[in-house]
């Protein structure tokens, strides 16, 4: 019976390792760039600085790249003009699908997201 409680727990703890040692370290870089002054608004996000990170712990390399896909996501087109995301997994620069270190070349909206300032 001792041995089937330290084998079931050897177990459990191989289990425990195995799971924690997939997780990774997901950085998503922002850089804002801000309509003309709207920089204290824009920049809010990141304590009023046109860039700052945000870390998430993720299972894999790949959804790293689709957070920060999605992190280009705009939907203040008259505050922040456009949006740089970079992303590093585990401390490795990763590149988008086409091969940009800058993921909102293959966002499918930044034509229609970004750039859009109304002039004052």
């Amino acid at each position: 019976m001792k041995t089937n409680i330290l084998f079931i727990g050897i177990i459990f703890l191989g289990s425990v390792f195995i799971n924690s040692a997939s997780a990774g370290t997901c950085e998503i870089k922002y850089t804002r760039t801000a309509c003309p002054g709207q920089e204290s608004i824009s920049f809010k996000k990141c304590k009023g600085k046109a860039s700052c990170s945000k870390i998430k712990t993720i299972s894999e390399v790949e959804k790293c790249k689709v957070l920060a896909v999605k992190a280009c996501k705009n939907n203040r087109t008259s505050i922040t003009k456009s949006k740089v995301i970079n992303a590093i997994f585990d401390g490795k620069e990763l590149t988008s699908t086409s091969g940009s270190a800058d993921f909102c070349t293959d966002y499918a909206k930044a034509q229609e997201q970004f750039n859009q300032c109304e002039d004052h």
